[in-house]
Order: structure tokens, then sequence, then C-alpha cells
């Protein structure tokens, strides 16, 4: 398939289109897990920017997952908080991926909080032991035996919800959901974006409402409970994340003298001003495009302000993309020519020419013909003769060594064989050995002492 320079253009315009109309920023000091192959803790000991707790079980912190409650025993509870609130005033969303597991009859509830203090320092809370809250929590449990609900309540710090005759009423939104022992992540997402707030689990809708706007300045966090027979609650992901860029990063806002804080708005200040006259220097290029930027280095979003200082960083982003494109395209072109030749020149040398062709057949007919000469030589010729002289020889020899053998023999026996005088000498002194041991023993058994009853 042939591409021109002009469709891989229209693609990647298109690719860029999209990729800005649909970009989630993921916020690092408010997420863990958001990226993939990479461990949720460093050390396996804490959470960067999230605080952990335990309220008679110390959450376990694996390089996946956090076990807030564990599978056995029960009656545990585990819970983790934001270090930094939400400086976002616009849209966000908040993406939850858990699992939650236990025996046939199991219970525990999970909340996701967004309050205006965090509860960092408090005991790991449910919605029913929490004191009073100023913000959002949604609840996941088993609400009257439905098999699972998902509801959210609202709370301005007025109400003490534990201390509520009917607390369940109090829920401004709810959906069913059976959560447990699915053998997959369950993901919660809840989105304020347009003025409306919605709550979708697994891509699905649960309840949305245009009469909640959360503030910002507020923290996060989730918390699980189990019962007497548990259940256990793994939290795998927790992304918060916006769709403008330069929020991608929050920053971190302390308490500062008004005197500190005006020195620091200075610094930012400078900072910008000569960030902004590099960036500018950088920008200015000839009309030509005789010296467009071959590479840009990456900067924070945060530190671009102003539209055209946006705008002339996307322009260069997506010049320099061009440019690869097309030598790519060149590359790419330049290797199929590449390849063309060396296929012509193989070919070459792999099929013969017609003098090649002929000089092997001349090769191939002469061994033929020097084989029929031999197989002619060795039919014509009468090897019987051979063949008898061959015997003759044979039979000569077999009839020396017969002749020879038997007097040889004969002379080897004669002269090795052992005399009479010599077995007569070794009976005679046998009988004297046999004779002198006999007597030896008669006169020791003589000299004996006598033994008498």
């Amino acid at each position: 398939m042939y591409i021109t320079p002009r469709t891989l253009q229209t693609i990647v315009w298109s690719a860029l289109t999209l990729s800005t109309a649909r970009a989630q920023y993921a916020i690092d000091n408010l997420s863990f897990g958001q990226k993939e192959g990479q461990p949720i803790s460093p050390n396996l000991r804490g959470v960067p920017h999230f605080h952990v707790k335990g309220d008679g079980y110390e959450p376990e912190i694996l390089s996946d997952r956090i076990i807030l409650t564990p599978p056995y025993p029960g009656n545990k509870r585990g819970a983790l908080w934001t270090e930094d609130p939400l400086h976002h005033v616009g849209d966000w969303t908040a993406e939850l991926a858990f699992r939650a597991g236990g025996m046939e009859r199991g219970g525990g509830n999970m909340q996701i909080w967004y309050t205006k203090e965090s509860q960092k320092n408090e005991p790991p809370a449910s919605l029913y032991t929490a004191p009073q809250f100023d913000g959002l929590v949604l609840v996941i449990d088993q609400y009257e035996g439905r098999g699972g609900s998902i509801r959210g309540f609202l709370n301005d710090g007025s109400i003490d919800i534990k201390a509520h005759s009917d607390p369940d009423t109090l829920a401004f939104g709810q959906c069913n959901y059976a959560y447990r022992n699915l053998g997959r992540l369950s993901v919660i997402k809840m989105k304020q974006a347009n003025g409306n707030f919605e709550v979708t689990v697994d891509d699905h809708p649960c309840f949305s409402t245009d009469k909640v706007r959360l503030p910002e300045n507020y923290y996060f966090g989730i918390s699980a409970s189990s019962a007497e027979n548990p259940d256990s609650f793994e939290v795998h992901k927790f992304v918060v994340s916006t769709t403008n860029a330069y929020t991608r990063e929050e920053p971190v806002r302390n308490y500062q003298s008004p005197d500190a804080h005006a020195q620091q708005n200075i610094q930012q200040q400078q900072q910008q001003q000569n960030q902004q006259q590099n960036q500018q220097q950088q920008y200015q290029q000839p009309a030509d495009g005789s010296n467009v930027p071959q590479m840009l280095q990456d900067v924070l979003a945060a530190n671009i302000r102003s539209q055209q200082d946006q705008f002339a960083d996307l322009h260069n982003r997506i010049q320099i993309i061009n440019h690869r494109v097309n030598d790519i395209y060149d590359m790419l072109e330049k290797r199929d020519i590449e390849d063309s030749h060396r296929f012509n020149d193989l070919m070459a040398r792999v099929v013969p020419s017609d003098d090649r062709s002929a000089a092997m057949i001349r090769n191939v007919e002469k061994v033929e013909r020097t084989t029929m000469e031999i197989l002619r030589d060795l039919e014509s010729k009468d090897f019987k003769d051979m063949m008898n002289a061959v015997h003759d020889a044979i039979e000569n020899s077999h009839n020396a060594l017969n002749r020879n053998m038997l007097p040889a023999m004969a002379h080897i026996v004669g002269e090795q064989k052992p005399s009479i005088m010599t077995f007569l000498f070794i009976a005679v002194a046998v009988q004297v050995m046999v004779f002198g041991a006999y007597r030896v023993y008669k006169a020791r058994r003589n000299n004996a002492p006598k033994k008498y009853l």
C-alpha cells in the first residue's frame, strides 16, 4: 500500500485534534496507580502524597494494590487520605478501581470522601461512625440486602449523620451494583463537568444531578471497614484528572505571611518574564522556515500562560512532527529503492546467463561420456585368469603353512616338556614333609601335661 506524504500529514493532524479534544491530565499528587508498569509505592511502606492509616489493622501496601481490610479476621478498618487538597475550580474527574471479596455472607462497606477537612488524623470511619463533615461521601455497601448499592450523601457540616434516626434517607442519589466476588476490578467515577455532577460504575450511569457543585480546596479520602464475617477491600488505582493542561500538577499552597507571599509573587513574575523572553526568542523564526527548531525541550504546561505562547508552542511542535513524518517517508522511499536494487542484483546472480548454461551442459555431457567408457571397459575385459592366479597363490600359502607348522610345534613341545626325574623328586619331597610334620605333632602331644578327672 502506497501512502503519500499528504495522507500522512492528514492522519497526524486528525490524531492531534482528537487527542487534544479528549485529553485528560492526571493530577499526580492526588493520584496513584495511574502509570502502567510502575509500582504504587517505591518502598512498599507508604504511598507518595497519601496518608495511610488503619484501626486494628495496618493496611498492606503491595506493588499494585492497597489492602484496606484483610480477608481475616473481621471488624477491621483502613483508610487513606490525600495530603493536598484539590486546587481546581473547573471540571474534574475522580476514578477509583477496587475489588471486594469474601465469604458467601461476608459484609463490609467502603466510602469515597471529598471533604473540607481531612480525616487523616482521625480513626478510619464509615458513614455511620464518622464525625460531622462538610462535603460529599459515596457509600458502597449491601444496603437493604440488595446485593450491593452505591449511594451519595451531602453534608454542610450541620448534620450529625451517625446520630440521625434514619441516615439512609439523606441520600441524594443511588443505584444498585453487585460489587462482591466479581473476580475483576470495579471502576467508579465521579465527574463534575458543565455544571453537572455524575457518578458512573464500569462506564454505566449510576446517578447524576445538576444541583450539586463541589467547591475546590477539599480533600479526597477512601475508607473501608469489614464486619464480623469480613469482606476484603482492595484499592488498585485512584486517579484525579482534569481536562486543562495547566492543572496537571497541583501547586502546593502553604500559608505564608503577606510579605513572603508578595515576594514569592514577584519572583514568580520575574521567572515567567524570563521564560517568556526565552520562548519568544525560540519561537521567532524567519518567514521562509529555514530555522525551524528541530527539537523542543519539555516544559510544564503551567509555565505557558498567554494564548500566543500556547499557539507558538503548539505550532512549532506540530511543525516538528510534520518534518519528522516527511523524514520517515523519505527514509522509507529510499529503503524501498535500495531493496529493489538489491533484489535485482540477487536475481542477476541466481539466474544463469546463456553462456553459463551452455558451459554447464557441456560439462555434464563430458562426465556422462567418461562414465560410459569406464563401464564398457569393465564389461569387455575377462578377469578369469586373474582370479585363478589369486586362487593358486592362496592355496600355495596354505600348503606351506601346513608343512611347516607340525615340525615347529613338535620341536617346541619336545624342548619345553618336564622330565620324569622332576616328578619323582617332587613326590619324595612331599612325602618327607608329611612325615616330618607327623613326627613333630606326636612329640608335642607326648610332652603336653596330662589332664585327670
